[in-house]
């Protein structure tokens, strides 16, 4: 069965998409598919009279609010599961849940994802600074760094937890010797480490993965990013967006600018009227469309504000400040 499932999703070419056409018809192929086997989507677009005869494009494919995979399995397989994600949370919290019956899915997609956005692993030493993320298990940013650093072969990549002054001489050394590296790091622990050390580098790529976790008093990005820029001597600060629900990321080389993968697009919504979906240039609610989620739910309606410009990349701006995503509080299925 697992086979089967795998062969479908090979069979749709994702990771393969060269053209919007193309795109679209792939993902209208797997609205299909998870509207008659994902149980929770379909009783969503059920609630929405929303059936696969209504849906000629990709704006008229129903979103499903991210707050279902705290409350429900959204599964579109009945495969067994290889890795359940969890979201971080605060203490009291429910938690996301991600049911991946596919990893390899998800590796081929984060694998073929890098290498889109930054070329082959195997020139890069990986440093993670991840220690919010460390400190608990079910995290998909470890597990994809983690595979990051073993696909580097390079016995100088690795995590750091709470040695700071071990990652700071490393960083050092590697750019004396023009190695590229990539320095990928929670937003708070970044800030900790240019506080000890300061840097002139020219070979390292920063990038920050989210906010501070508690752990800080939270900054808007061109702050943050100055701050880091500073500490680190680079001209730009990567970033990276991901989430538990999702298996794929979108990428920014800087100036908060992300781009998706192929297989990934953003759409914004109104952020009075959940169904109504934006024209571009037009600040919303963020919706994303990730072919990768093929096993679960591909059209997730985040609780992230944001931008999305004509040519496809996008800004992150902001979070909706209620718990429920306005004009979509259908959460009693």
């Amino acid at each position: 069965m697992i086979y089967v499932i795998f062969v479908k999703i090979m069979e749709l070419d994702i990771f393969n998409i060269e053209s919007q056409e193309r795109f679209t018809e792939i993902a209208l192929k797997v609205f299909k598919h998870q509207f008659k086997n994902n149980k929770v989507y379909r009783s969503f677009c059920d609630l929405l009279y929303k059936h696969p005869s209504d849906i000629a494009k990709i704006e008229d494919i129903p979103f499903l609010p991210i707050q279902f995979f705290k409350s429900r399995k959204v599964l579109s397989s009945l495969n067994q599961i290889d890795e359940t994600f969890t979201s971080s949370g605060t203490t009291g919290n429910i938690t996301s849940k991600h049911f991946v019956t596919n990893i390899n899915v998800y590796k081929e997609s984060y694998l073929k994802g890098f290498a889109h956005f930054y070329g082959n692993i195997e020139d890069y030493v990986v440093l993670a600074l991840l220690p919010n993320y460390l400190e608990r298990k079910g995290s998909s940013l470890v597990f994809m760094v983690n595979d990051l650093i073993k696909k580097t072969k390079n016995s100088e990549s690795g995590f750091y937890l709470n040695n700071l002054d071990d990652l700071a001489q490393k960083l050092i050394n590697l750019d004396k010797k023009n190695q590229k590296v990539l320095l990928i790091g929670v937003s708070f622990a970044l800030l900790d480490l240019v506080e000890k050390q300061q840097f002139n580098l020219k070979s390292t790529i920063i990038m920050e993965t989210g906010g501070m976790k508690g752990r800080r008093k939270e900054l808007i990005r061109e702050e943050l990013h100055q701050i880091l820029q500073n500490g680190f001597g680079v001209k730009e600060i990567h970033s990276e967006y991901g989430m538990t629900e999702l298996l794929s990321q979108g990428y920014s080389n800087g100036n908060g600018i992300f781009e998706t993968p192929p297989w990934m697009q953003i759409l914004t919504r109104d952020t009075e009227d959940a169904l109504t979906i934006n024209s571009k240039e037009k600040n919303g609610g963020i919706n994303v469309i990730d072919l990768a989620n093929y096993n679960s739910c591909s059209f997730i309606a985040t609780q992230d504000l944001g931008k999305l410009h004509q040519n496809g990349t996008f800004e992150i701006i902001g979070r909706f400040d209620n718990s429920d995503i306005r004009g979509c509080n259908l959460m009693v299925l």
